[in-house]
Formats: C-alpha cells, structure tokens, sequence
C-alpha cells in the first residue's frame, strides 16, 4: 500500500475512534425508514404466521414489529425492504 494511502486510512480510523468515543461528531449519518411491517404483510395477503415463515422468524416476531415494539434489523430488515418494493421477487424467491 502506498504510504499516502496508509496514512489517509489511520487517519479514517481515529476519526471514527472519536466519532465512537463522542468525542466529535458523524460527518454523514445515514438513516433508513423502518418498513410497515403491516402494510408489506396486508400487501401479500398472508396471516402473521405465513409471513413470518416466508422472512424466517417467528410470528411473535413479526407482532413485536407491527407493534412498534421492536425494530427489524440486519436481513430481515433487508426481506422487508425487498417486500415493500419487489414482493414478487421475494415470493418467487423463497415459494421456488
């Protein structure tokens, strides 16, 4: 690695260091909308049940996020999305 690169990541580094420490703040914060969990399902047509089966968590799960209660993450949060613009994708993915 050339040393101007090196030194421009170290440098990435102990900014996000600080960032992590509060020691200063973010310059890009990147937020993305939760999906409507409820919505995506009433959209599909499918019980709580079903659509749980279909993103692979549980029913009580899926309750938890139409509720507010907890927030999807990781990929669940990337299905819900992929339902929320593409359901047909998502059903001939996971009904193949």
């Amino acid at each position: 690695m050339k040393p101007e690169l090196f030194q421009e990541l170290l440098a990435s580094v102990r900014e996000a260091g600080a960032v992590m420490r509060g020691e200063r703040k973010a310059h890009r914060e990147a937020r993305l909308d939760l999906p409507d969990v409820k919505a995506i399902r009433a959209e599909l047509h499918l019980s709580e049940e079903q659509f749980a089966s279909l993103l692979g968590v549980r029913a009580t799960t899926v309750r938890l996020w139409q509720l507010g209660r907890r927030k999807p993450k990781g990929a669940a949060f990337v299905l819900l999305r992929v339902a929320e613009r593409h359901p047909e994708a998502l059903l001939d993915a996971v009904m193949a």
